[in-house]
């Protein structure tokens, strides 16, 4: 079964660079963004948006799934688990530094307007 855009746990985010990202919020679709799974318990109708009409705003196309999905898709969901590990690990060091470099940013900018000479 292909994602469930119906569902009210579905989320798809399209990034400036064209690239789409579809998930289950609940993380329960280990073969997304291609599948979810056929029995899944925590399936909800969405219903915020019964009978809208979408503009440009409507998901684009499911990618193609990769070869071997049928055959392969545990290997597969543990490839994109380990993936998402990986990112979730680096993610506080991540964090940290961008704070890290904000807080000296605005440190310096204290110290140039203690400097600074008002020309007029």
């Amino acid at each position: 079964m292909p994602m469930r855009q119906d569902c009210k746990f579905f989320e798809s985010r399209t990034y400036r660079n064209g690239e789409t990202v579809r998930k289950c919020d609940l993380d329960l679709a280990p073969e997304a963004p291609w599948r979810c799974p056929a029995d899944c318990a925590a399936f909800q109708r969405r219903l915020a948006d019964v009978n809208w009409s979408h503009g440009t705003l409507v998901t684009p196309r499911t990618p193609a799934e990769p070869p071997g999905l049928d055959e392969r898709g545990a290997e597969i969901a543990a490839l994109l688990d380990a993936a998402e590990d990986i990112v979730n690990a680096a993610a506080p060091q991540v964090l940290a530094d961008v704070e890290k470099d904000r807080a000296k940013g605005s440190r310096m900018a204290r110290i140039k307007g203690l400097f600074r000479r008002d020309k007029g």
